[in-house]
């Protein structure tokens, strides 16, 4: 972690002798302070935390990052100046670090940080799938390095520097995941992170309502390529199966490693197989070598995911013994999780978030799974000029995926009309505007034998559908 020194050195270029301060943490909540923590001060869409500065104090702070006046109650040193005079620093704590701006200084921290350690950093970002691959891809290359990564959401402004403040000696490499909202935001995280390896996975239409188009959202996106340092130093991972993701060769100086399920890529995965909930198999070839490989990853889809964390081990010197036991081996959190009902129902829990990418993924996957096929999908946000192509898009998949649709949301309603004009029985469709009708409905409905898939946007709670089922079993 890092220490007052440090944060000093790093917010005003003044190296200063004073006794040392270490600090264990660093935290936005101050909920989750702790002795010795850093405590920085952000405002939020509802609250501001210098309003919880005293709490966080409470709770064991000793610094605390603030942008505005504190009053007399809390002892202040002022850096907004760049430079102050070390007999400024009182030795009292705890301490707030005054400065022009909280999350600027947090980043600037981060950055200070990351350039202290010669870890080996991936960067990964693209519309679905990133979290997966973070995931895929610090398991495996936790059998040979230490490595950080980025845990839960943390992977945008906030977050990502957050993470990088835990890098410490103890580690060799840092898998970031890289979020994406507006233009320029990438950039920044890269300018923070300084990643050799950046992996993309695909573009899609999440987010578009912020970001505008998918060749806005693409160009976000290769601000992590754009990042990268020249070969032999850098190099991209890119999606060859994604005409926004491989045109994005040409927009790095760093080396490419292509991937994809097409001859034309340089790793490819063929010879894909699903065993229902179970595993997935396929064959990988590179370099004119074939490897069949095995994994607890669910779906056709995970291939992908596969290709993604085998090429980042690849890249970072592993072989392929190792390479194939890390994935025969390897169980991650993933946001889908699996569950059995006592009465024998399956279900498939994706309530985290749906794009319409992510959306028709899961329903292939249930589609090849037996007994009865029920998706429970809730309407899909963020997706901007692109909302009624994706419902659109979801409709058309589900119609040949599921036999029963429980629908919810105005924006279902779309996926109901398309599902039904793509020979989708109507008798066998539902529609509901909010989760907790639908709730009622499919604790009833669920019967043992059936598999249910339940996806929706964060706030649509279709995690109350979830609790109904848990509950009235």
């Amino acid at each position: 972690m890092i220490s007052l020194n440090a944060i000093i050195e790093s917010l005003t270029d003044q190296v200063i002798a004073s006794p040392d301060v270490s600090i264990s943490s660093a935290v936005i909540d101050s909920r989750q302070a702790v002795e010795g923590s850093l405590f920085i001060a952000l405002p939020g869409e509802r609250v501001d935390g210098h309003d919880y500065v005293q709490a966080a104090f409470d709770n064991g702070s000793q610094l605390a990052l603030v942008d505005r006046e504190m009053g007399s109650n809390f002892n202040v040193l002022d850096l907004r100046e760049g430079r102050f005079d070390p007999t400024e620093i009182k030795p009292t704590l705890p301490l707030c670090l005054r400065v022009a701006d909280a999350l600027t200084a947090l980043q600037a921290l981060a950055a200070h940080q990351r350039k202290q350690y010669p870890v080996r950093t991936i960067g990964i970002t693209g519309s679905v799938g990133k979290t997966s691959t973070k995931e895929l891809t610090a398991a495996l290359l936790s059998q040979k390095y230490r490595v950080l990564k980025n845990s839960g959401n943390r992977n945008n402004e906030i977050g990502l520097p957050l993470t990088l403040l835990e890098l410490g000696e103890q580690h060799d490499i840092a898998v970031l995941e890289m979020g994406f909202y507006i233009p320029g935001e990438i950039r920044t995280l890269c300018e923070i992170a300084q990643p050799q390896v950046g992996v993309v996975t695909n573009i899609g239409t999440v987010h578009a309502e912020r970001a505008g188009s998918q060749e806005t959202i693409a160009k976000g996106k290769a601000e992590l390529v754009e990042s990268l340092p020249p070969a032999p130093i850098g190099t991209a991972i890119l999606n060859m199966d994604d005409p926004w993701v491989r045109t994005m060769a040409h927009k790095t100086k760093a080396s490419v490693l292509s991937y994809g399920i097409t001859e034309a890529a340089d790793l490819t995965a063929n010879d894909i197989k699903t065993h229902a909930l179970k595993r997935i198999t396929c064959t990988l070839r590179y370099q004119g070598e074939a490897h069949q490989v095995s994994s607890p990853l669910l779906g056709e889809f995970s291939a992908y995911t596969i290709l993604r964390g085998t090429a980042v081990a690849l890249v970072m010197g592993m072989d392929w013994e190792g390479i194939t036991s890390g994935l025969a081996a390897t169980q991650i959190n993933l946001r889908m999780h699996q569950l059995t009902l006592p009465i024998g129902a399956v279900v498939l829990d994706d309530t985290y978030n749906a794009s319409p990418t992510s959306t028709a993924a899961a329903l292939q996957l249930l589609s090849g799974l037996p007994g009865r096929r029920v998706a429970i999908l809730g309407d899909m946000l963020e997706l901007g000029v692109y909302e009624k192509s994706g419902h659109q898009s979801v409709g058309r998949t589900a119609a040949n995926a599921a036999d029963v649709l429980i629908l919810v949301g105005e924006r279902s309603r779309i996926t109901a009309q398309t599902a039904i004009e793509n020979g989708f029985a109507e008798e066998d469709l539902q529609w509901y505007p909010d989760s907790e009708q639908a709730a009622k409905s499919a604790a009833n409905f669920v019967q043992k034998g059936d598999v249910v898939l339940i996806k929706g946007s964060n706030i649509m709670r279709m995690d109350k559908i979830l609790s109904a089922l848990k509950g009235s079993i």
